[in-house]
């Protein structure tokens, strides 16, 4: 019954092309972006500000500050593992790991067994998963599907026995700043993240890192 929530994964489209997937790991050295957020579901909704603080190559700490300078909380994403201390509220908004990585431009997807590939105008989409000569819309259980514009990671899709179950997609707006937007389709979750100021900085204090 959950499942029937979450859309159906469409087959690829595009011709079968064996290209090798663009690089995808963060930007080298230490970044500040700062952004505006929204996020709503069946029972809540919020919005606000807030900043990641990003290293290469793998790790950020994400602060959210609720509108009218409410409180907020924080979250470290170190690697493969991701802290939430205190406040419910940010561990409500964020993706699992691997999509949360991929807002960053940076893969992080638990290890898969097949890859299929296809290749339409300037997109390039791949499938990730047990595939079994298939693509995601057919696979056995989990798969990840990955879309490209270009050489820029654009889109990440969890797929569950056929159906997309949450997504994380990426974009530059107006302003050249990255427009990113969650969205799990089975638990109607949505969070929307326009960055609005991009600063390459020196480096980072060691205690922004420490778990609490």
């Amino acid at each position: 019954m959950l499942l029937s929530c979450a859309p159906a994964a469409r087959p690829l489209v595009g011709a079968p092309t064996r290209a090798v997937l663009p690089p995808t790991t963060m930007a080298v050295g230490a970044q500040v972006l700062r952004f505006t957020w929204t996020y709503k579901d069946e029972t809540f909704e919020a919005n606000g500000e807030g900043a990641v603080r990003a290293q290469a190559p793998d790790r950020a700490r994400l602060d959210f500050f609720l509108r009218n300078g409410m409180a907020g909380g924080y979250a470290i994403l170190l690697g493969d593992s991701l802290f939430v201390p205190g406040v419910d509220l940010v561990k409500r908004l964020l993706p699992p790991v691997p999509l949360l990585w991929s807002s960053l431009g940076r893969l992080a997807l638990p290890p898969t067994r097949d890859t299929t590939a296809r290749i339409d105008g300037d997109t390039l989409r791949a499938d990730l998963g047990v595939l079994r000569g298939r693509d995601a819309s057919g696979a056995d259980g989990r798969a990840w599907r990955l879309a490209f514009a270009g050489t820029t990671l654009a889109r990440v899709e969890r797929i569950e026995n056929g159906k997309v179950i949450e997504w994380m997609s990426r974009r530059r707006g107006a302003n050249g700043q990255w427009q990113l937007q969650y969205v799990h389709e089975r638990g109607k979750r949505r969070l929307a993240i326009a960055v609005t100021d991009t600063t390459t900085v020196e480096g980072f204090d060691d205690a922004i890192w420490r778990r609490p």
